[in-house]
């Protein structure tokens, strides 16, 4: 792709890095800022810039907050011992959309995934047995998406805190397997949720 622009050029190069944009999408994207007022522009980059050096993440769930801690486990409204185990703030937002969900959220951070170089250490899965180990939870809901990353990363928590006492659940599996959570449609997830079963039953079933 030629440019007749070295501005332009850049501009399109660092937009195309975004996840699923490619080179034209992110030309049109950057003429389209082109023609809009100086101060749209300005407000982006503002809003991007508050974002990237304001941001904070919950200390009780590790979700992406404005503050220490969250929304949702300052909200005197939701059962803190009812804890639904997430990959990320996508699939909180996922859940969130169904209404049917009134505890609180753990969230990983990503999924357990040697090829990519991902392990245990490297999400936040210490932080999640060690309230488990404080009596802080009844019940444990996984609800990673059903694809093996997210399964196994399911079963290396189950087996830290299967002795705990604590009730372990999965969402139904009326998610297809190897479906990511975000892109299930809200009546769906909202069943799975409702419906949840057992986790050892849920592996028994995976077999």
């Amino acid at each position: 792709m030629d440019f007749s622009s070295k501005l332009l050029e850049h501009a399109v190069g660092e937009m195309s890095r975004l996840p699923g944009i490619g080179k034209r999408t992110a030309l049109r994207l950057v003429l389209y800022l082109l023609k809009q007022p100086a101060e749209h522009t300005g407000f982006l980059a503002e809003a991007l810039t508050n974002l990237r050096e304001n941001i904070k993440f919950c200390t009780g769930c590790h979700n992406i907050s404005d503050g220490d801690v969250c929304e949702i486990c300052s909200n005197p409204g939701r059962d803190p011992r009812v804890v639904c185990v997430v990959e990320d703030i996508r699939d909180v937002m996922a859940i969130e959309n169904t209404g049917q969900f009134r505890g609180r959220y753990h969230v990983l951070g990503g999924k357990i995934s040697p090829i990519d170089g991902i392990g245990p250490g490297q999400l936040n899965i210490a932080t999640l047995v060690a309230k488990v180990n404080r009596g802080e939870v009844g019940e444990l809901i996984f609800a990673l998406s059903p694809t093996m990353e997210g399964d196994t990363t399911n079963f290396y928590i189950y087996k830290q805190i299967r002795d705990s006492g604590v009730i372990t659940s999965a969402i139904a599996r009326g998610i297809a397997v190897g479906d990511e959570l975000e892109y299930a449609d809200e009546v769906t997830l909202g069943r799975s949720i409702l419906q949840r079963v057992p986790f050892d039953a849920s592996l028994r079933s995976g077999k």
